[in-house]
């Protein structure tokens, strides 16, 4: 089941969205293999703080947010990455890492990377076990997202 924050959020915002229930899986990656989702199809949500507050980045499952261009995409003067402890209170009834790409549940602000646009937003529901689907127009409407282009392709592992 979802968590309860952002089904309620999307059934009192009359938001048409699809479960989808998979193993149990910890990476975007993984997860999109085992949903047969293609990776650049799977929304992930990262955790970062602009100036100091926190807000959500949410890129294809096959890239990784370039905090320089989200830092120039926000007009900021910082932005980090978040630290699993400083972000697991804002989500009180998401496992950890499980976090949904739908901010106004919790209170952040989302940026979306504009390579998701136009695309059904299929995400995590908060749990490590299940993904929501939502058609991009029902997305854009709950989440209010700003889109811009600051996803870049993950580096090569280097062994």
């Amino acid at each position: 089941m979802p968590s309860a924050k952002l089904k309620q959020y999307l059934d009192a915002e009359n938001i048409r969205y699809t479960s989808i229930l998979h193993s149990v899986a910890f990476t975007a990656q993984e997860i999109a293999s085992l949903a047969h989702i293609r990776g650049n199809e799977l929304a992930k949500s990262v955790v970062v703080f602009i100036d100091g507050h926190m807000a959500l980045a949410v890129v294809p499952a096959s890239k990784q947010v370039a905090l320089s261009r989200l830092k120039t995409v926000a007009g900021a003067q910082n932005v980090v990455l978040a630290t699993e402890s400083e972000f697991r209170g804002a989500f009180p009834d998401c496992e950890p890492g499980a976090m949904p790409a739908v901010g106004v549940p919790y209170g952040l602000p989302v940026y979306v990377d504009e390579s998701l646009v136009g695309h059904d937003m299929t995400f995590n529901a908060g749990t490590h076990r299940e993904l929501i689907r939502i058609p991009w127009d029902d997305y854009q409407r709950a989440s209010r997202p700003v889109i811009a282009d600051f996803a870049v392709r993950m580096a090569a592992a280097v062994l």
